[in-house]
């Protein structure tokens, strides 16, 4: 105890993160519904990110795409949309209505307010032609069903306009209002992005029409949705929580009081944990390894990560905005990364200074791992959004 609150170590925070994210080899889940009730979200920028999150964490990988693609987009149990930082997550369905109050309000808002902005300083149309093509791009995408942004200006021409974004900034280009509207609608959650043209890797989509879900209180959405995060991540602190909400500290402290989130120390000081999850977690019973790909939740999922990250990898693992790569774990740190090559063959890396004996059970436990990733992968070929220098190495 420190201070009267519990510790927990570094050993215990990898038990859980073990367990509570399907990583160890008895607590893998059955289907990508599971895995995404599990973790809560799961990052959904790059596609072929969210089959290899799955795929990780099933007990019968070979099933990854076919399950996935059905959960998405024939039972939509899933539905991939915009959520925390501004990012898109795939999450499950019923939690659209917290994602979308808790932290999509605030940024659709600025969203809609900048591009109105960007549009007069270029000189275009205003803001009430704006709804007027936004209210006509609706109407047609809920006659279509899920379409592309080139099939909806077959219906709206309109959104075919052009003008000048960000002039004068580093960013400044010339886009279409289609290309800036739709992600203000995304934001919004009045549209989400559906199936993608071409196979599970494909980075071209078509928009459907946002799930129906009811309006709900700010304060109360956020509440649940820390109270989710923390019950599969928790300990974390203050700065993790804030970092992986995008929320201000006070929303965070305010969902972590409307909660009853227990304190505990930790090695960077206090974190909490949900009521009721103060108690010691037990090692999974086998020892694990894991390939986990570019952006996956666990790898990105607390802003302090040295607990499971040793700093001297960084480099070699994440991009220089911060997105993390393609990396091998054991046993709850990341010990390595690995890529897949033209041929499909998967190679990976350690890059932890491990001992004979630990190191030789490593190796033949990432070896089996990568065949298990090879065997459901097949013939797709799988190159990250965001490159790492490691991945492109390994790859090359």
């Amino acid at each position: 105890m420190s201070g009267g609150l519990r510790y927990i170590g570094v050993a215990e925070r990898r038990a859980r993160l073990g367990v509570r994210h399907r990583l160890a080899g008895a607590a893998r889940a059955a289907g990508p519904v599971e895995v995404a009730e599990s973790l809560v979200a799961l990052h959904g920028t790059d596609p072929a990110t969210v089959y290899l999150a799955v795929g990780a964490r099933l007990a019968e990988p070979a099933k990854t795409v076919g399950q996935t693609e059905r959960a998405l987009y024939e039972d939509r149990a899933l539905v991939r949309m915009h959520g925390m930082r501004h990012t898109v997550f795939v999450f499950p369905t019923h939690l659209t209505a917290v994602v979308h109050a808790s932290t999509g309000l605030a940024v659709a808002a600025r969203e809609r307010a900048t591009l109105v902005k960007a549009m007069a300083t270029a000189g275009a149309p205003d803001a009430a032609w704006l709804a007027e093509v936004e209210e006509s791009t609706l109407a047609a995408l809920a006659r279509r069903g899920p379409a592309t942004a080139a099939e909806l200006a077959e219906d709206e021409p309109r959104l075919r306009e052009r003008f000048v974004y960000g002039a004068g900034k580093s960013y400044e280009g010339v886009h279409t209002v289609s290309t800036r509207l739709l992600r203000v609608l995304g934001v919004e959650g009045k549209v989400v992005r559906g199936q993608p043209l071409g196979s599970w890797t494909s980075s071209q989509f078509r928009w459907a029409v946002a799930p129906d879900h009811p309006e709900l209180d700010v304060s109360g959405a956020q509440a649940e949705l820390l109270r989710r995060w923390l019950a599969v991540c928790g300990p974390a602190t203050e700065a993790d929580l804030k970092w992986w909400t995008g929320w201000k500290v006070t929303e965070v402290r305010r969902a972590l009081g409307a909660i009853g989130a227990q304190a505990v120390s930790l090695d960077e000081g206090t974190g909490y944990v949900v009521d009721g999850d103060v108690g010691p977690v037990a090692e999974p019973a086998e020892p694990w390894a894991a390939l986990l790909p570019a952006l996956d939740p666990t790898a990105m999922g607390w802003q302090r990560r040295e607990w499971y990250l040793a700093p001297e990898l960084w480099p070699s693992l994440f991009d220089r905005s911060g997105n993390v790569g393609p990396t091998v774990w054991w046993n709850g740190r990341v010990v390595g990364g690995w890529a897949q090559r033209g041929d499909g063959e998967i190679v990976w890396r350690l890059l932890e200074d491990l001992g004979g004996v630990e190191r030789r059970a490593v190796q033949a436990a990432v070896a089996v791992e990568a065949e298990r990733l090879r065997g459901w992968v097949g013939a797709a070929r799988v190159t990250p959004r965001f490159r790492t220098p490691l991945e492109r190495e390994l790859s090359a």
